[in-house]
């Protein structure tokens, strides 16, 4: 039911933070992101799947991590952890090590060291490979904001220099800097042109500023690889930071994923219910706080999706929440049946969670639940998907089919 429109108060919002923060975090199921049944939804989703089709084998455990990527034709495995760490793991012979030069982090509630991706390499060795990764960064006043950096990995076995980040240039920050330690969003994609990466920036619990150009919070930025602003952006024109935009009205996006088609995918967490997976289009609003499938935390209504609202509804979305995570498109050969599908993790859930894709609409197809946190979702070289759990001691598994 609709009740009064008017935008949530931050002053009010302050006795929920505790319950807010709660969904990114591990530990029992106590705040309301983390409120999610496992088996179901009011949208006419999908209850629980039945006989997994995978195996899951356990390959190591980090300290909080938070993102993974592969380099080296899948040689190796980088893992961020949160409290400012970067492990290099060799997936089959289990060998690890940390990795130098990782840049100071803020860390703390949803913050720290974020997102890894490997970057194309124009001009490859067995020694250096570029990639691009996003933290926390600590500002003035008890202020911070994510940033994004491109560095080269240097992989000198155990010879002098070992694994190490070198050349780190920031690209982009977040603007502006502002308290908390909540949706920092932070997610790293690069396109399937190879001449552009774009970064979610979550609204850091703020909400106005998901509808203000003047800032990037809340938003999908488009980028070109070094950082610079492509010509063709949709608000180019309009300079500043508002030149980097390319959607806005999103509240904590925690999921990107370019699909077969070269569509971008993006999941994020609603306020009370309304976790969503949207469509990313060139200069669309999402609608983030002014409308919701969701409520507020202090059980006030926000206005549903609505046709002829000037807003963009999602392709899917859930209430209860499942407090969605990492996300991949799935074009392996391993599952075939997988093909054309999205795959997320499911934090409060629990749960791995496939929607397929069907033009521009998405259907929940299966839902397995994993008795933990699943922060991160990615797919392997060989089409295996690796998982990481969240918090403490979070296993690293990778799927393989069950034969």
């Amino acid at each position: 039911m609709r009740r009064n429109p008017a935008l949530y108060s931050p002053i009010l919002y302050a006795s929920a933070i505790a319950s807010m923060l709660a969904g990114c975090q591990a530990g029992p199921a106590t705040g309301a992101d983390r409120e999610a049944s496992a088996n179901a939804t009011d949208n006419g989703g999908t209850r629980e799947s039945g006989t997994r089709p995978f195996k899951s084998t356990e390959i190591a455990r980090f300290d909080q991590p938070w993102a993974m990527t592969f380099i080296d034709k899948g040689r190796y495995l980088l893992v961020t952890e949160k409290p400012g760490r970067l492990i290099l793991i060799d997936p089959n012979t289990h060998f690890r090590a940390a990795v130098s030069g990782v840049p100071k982090v803020d860390h703390g509630g949803q913050g720290g060291f974020g997102d890894i991706v490997a970057a194309p390499d124009p001009d490859p060795t067995d020694k250096l490979f570029p990639v691009y990764l996003s933290w926390a960064e600590a500002g003035g006043g008890d202020t911070r904001g994510a940033v994004v950096a491109r560095a080269d990995l240097l992989i000198n076995g155990m010879a002098e220099g070992g694994f190490a980040l070198q050349n780190l240039k920031i690209i982009w920050r977040q603007v502006p800097k502002v308290t908390g330690r909540g949706h920092f969003g932070h997610r790293i994609a690069l396109a399937p042109d190879g001449q552009h990466i774009f970064i979610s920036s979550g609204e850091r619990q703020k909400f106005d500023p998901a509808q203000d150009k003047t800032g990037n919070l809340g938003k999908i930025l488009r980028l070109n690889l070094d950082g610079s602003i492509p010509d063709d952006n949709p608000f180019a024109k309009e300079g500043g930071i508002a030149a980097q935009i390319w959607s806005m009205g999103h509240r904590n996006p925690l999921g990107l994923a370019f699909d077969s088609e070269g569509r971008l995918w993006e999941d994020e967490m609603g306020p009370k219910g309304g976790d969503e997976v949207n469509l990313v289009t060139r200069g669309g609003n999402y609608g983030y706080p002014h409308v919701s499938n969701g409520s507020h935390y202090d059980g006030r209504d926000i206005p549903d999706h609505a046709p002829g609202d000037g807003f963009i509804a999602p392709a899917t979305w859930w209430n209860p929440s499942i407090s969605p995570g990492g996300m991949t498109f799935y074009g392996g050969s391993l599952f075939p049946q997988w093909k054309g599908s999205l795959l997320l993790g499911a934090l409060s859930g629990e749960a791995l969670i496939r929607l397929k894709i069907d033009g521009d609409q998405l259907i929940k197809a299966d839902h397995w639940p994993m008795q933990a946190r699943i922060r991160e979702v990615e797919t392997g070289p060989d089409g295996a998907i690796w998982l990481l759990e969240d918090g403490p001691d979070a296993r690293l598994l990778k799927l393989t089919p069950a034969r």
